[in-house]
């Protein structure tokens, strides 16, 4: 089946609007880099989205899933496959008691502040993290000694095949950055968090001291991908960047960041290539400096 032959089956059952060809993957990630897509699909339902991944699957068209695109860096080629990109249209929410059941399309930033009008405390430290909650619980974010694997319950996932599966907490394999959801491929559809009552003064105190350490130590007006590299055994990758004197090289439109050297920024036009050029730069200067091998956090995806 040709990319003409998938639009036309594709809008049998998704809206025309959400079925884009060619779509420049740049308009989708925080990066504001990457190629196009063959097609991008922007389900608007759970069962559009099965419809989306059997229709792939039995067709041999392979998928690609993402959420915010914030932790994503996108070849300068593209992408030759449906990306599937869950997002507001499934970030439905409820609440009971200490229990959140939330679709995975939700910011993270979003949720955070539906759990403090609950008075829930367990969620703060994911408050400043820009991805969704299914690209969350995928990769096991974290930040500021609190992550997924502390608050998730169970998940509905997709196989491959387009069957509904329930995952929990133990099966979900939740690591430094890992999970059986990445490992199996499969794509979140709903999480279930369990928290505990507090403060609201407490929650909301800790949440804006979260935000200004953020704000402070991180270039969060600049687009990147967070932090490019995950932290090695017994160091910090941007401790050992800065001290290599990388803090704001450059390799054309991109930048390691003058204000957190674990962060690489679009300084302005970068192109997947630079970003890489400076991860490969970055790597053999650390590796030469302290004999460490830093390997990336973020999703590096699409044609080489």
């Amino acid at each position: 089946m040709n990319k003409e032959q998938l639009y036309i089956e594709l809008t049998k059952f998704i809206d025309k609007k959400n079925v884009l060809v060619d779509e420049l993957m740049k308009n989708h990630t925080s990066f504001k880099i990457g190629g196009p897509a063959d097609i991008l699909v922007t389900p608007n339902s759970i069962e559009e989205v099965q419809k989306v991944v059997r229709l792939c699957y039995e067709n041999d068209i392979p998928t690609f899933y993402m959420g915010n695109g914030s932790n994503l860096l996108v070849r300068d080629k593209g992408m030759r496959c449906v990306v599937i990109k869950i997002g507001e249209n499934l970030s439905g929410v409820k609440i009971e008691g200490t229990k959140v059941i939330a679709q995975s399309g939700i910011l993270l930033s979003r949720l955070s502040k539906m759990i403090l009008r609950d008075n829930l405390k367990g969620f703060e430290f994911a408050d400043g993290i820009p991805g969704s909650l299914g690209g969350a619980v995928t990769m096991n974010a974290g930040a500021y000694d609190g992550e997924m694997k502390d608050v998730v319950k169970r998940c509905k996932a997709i196989d491959k095949e387009g069957n509904l599966i329930e995952i929990s907490d133990e099966d979900l394999q939740l690591g430094y950055r890992t999970s059986v959801i990445q490992k199996k491929n499969y794509l979140v559809l709903e999480v279930e968090l369990e928290l505990e009552k507090g403060d609201y003064t407490e929650i909301k105190k800790q949440i804006d001291d979260l935000t200004l350490k953020r704000t402070s130590k991180q270039p969060l007006h600049m687009p990147s991908a967070g932090s490019v590299f995950k932290r090695p055994p017994g160091f910090f990758a941007g401790k050992l960047i800065e001290d290599s004197n990388l803090k704001g090289y450059r390799i054309g439109g991109a930048q390691v960041s003058e204000k957190h050297a674990g962060f690489i920024v679009n300084a302005g036009g970068a192109t997947a290539k630079d970003v890489l050029d400076l991860i490969n730069h970055i790597q053999n200067t650390v590796k030469t400096n302290f004999d460490v091998i830093l390997e990336p956090e973020i999703r590096i995806v699409g044609e080489e």
